[in-house]
């Protein structure tokens, strides 16, 4: 059974400042934009036992374009150890940042839902479901969206599209009502 660590984060309030581990030794802050973007894509995925992820990931590959036009930096993450992430990228076609070992504190202070594995086979450490984060200019989370679940994720395309919308019209965050 989960404990019950995990905090809810809130639309509208800053992103937790998560340092994470990319393949190169570098170490980056998760939510912050890079590249000349002003907002930031964070998609936290299972890892590699994921088929679901990993048609994800290669799908996000393909419609990158429409998040770079509209300012959105991208990155993706899992809890998977370095290995892991190796194994992995030979599945993956994509060429945003990835990166690895995120820990079960740091899932928690996302607000993540964290699965043990079924079997060894599927992998050796508990793992965060999907989770998908919008961060905005002011560092504020502007889109937050989890799952219990790999089948419940958003539609990339439609993502794309909805940023576009908000960065055009100004558009508010909503489900901030207290």
């Amino acid at each position: 059974m989960q404990s019950d660590d995990s905090q809810k984060l809130r639309a509208g309030t800053p992103f937790p400042d998560i340092q994470v581990q990319m393949l190169d030794g570098e170490i980056k802050s998760l939510g912050k934009p890079e590249n000349g973007h002003d907002w930031k894509l964070v998609v936290v995925y299972r890892g590699k036992h994921c088929p679901i992820c990993t048609k994800y990931l290669n799908q996000l590959e393909m419609i990158k374009g429409a998040f770079f036009d509209n300012g959105v930096d991208i990155i993706a993450i899992s809890g998977d150890s370095k290995q892991q992430l190796e194994e992995h990228l030979e599945k993956l076609t994509i060429s945003f940042p990835i990166a690895y070992g995120l820990m079960i504190e740091q899932m928690q202070m996302l607000g993540l839902y964290i699965s043990d594995p079924r079997s060894e086979k599927e992998t050796d450490h508990p793992f965060a479901e999907p989770g998908v984060f919008v961060i905005n200019a002011k560092g504020v989370i502007q889109i937050i969206d989890i799952s219990n679940a790999p089948f419940v994720r958003p539609e990339l395309e439609a993502l794309a599209n909805g940023l576009s919308f908000i960065r055009e019209n100004d558009y508010p965050i909503r489900g901030t009502h207290e």
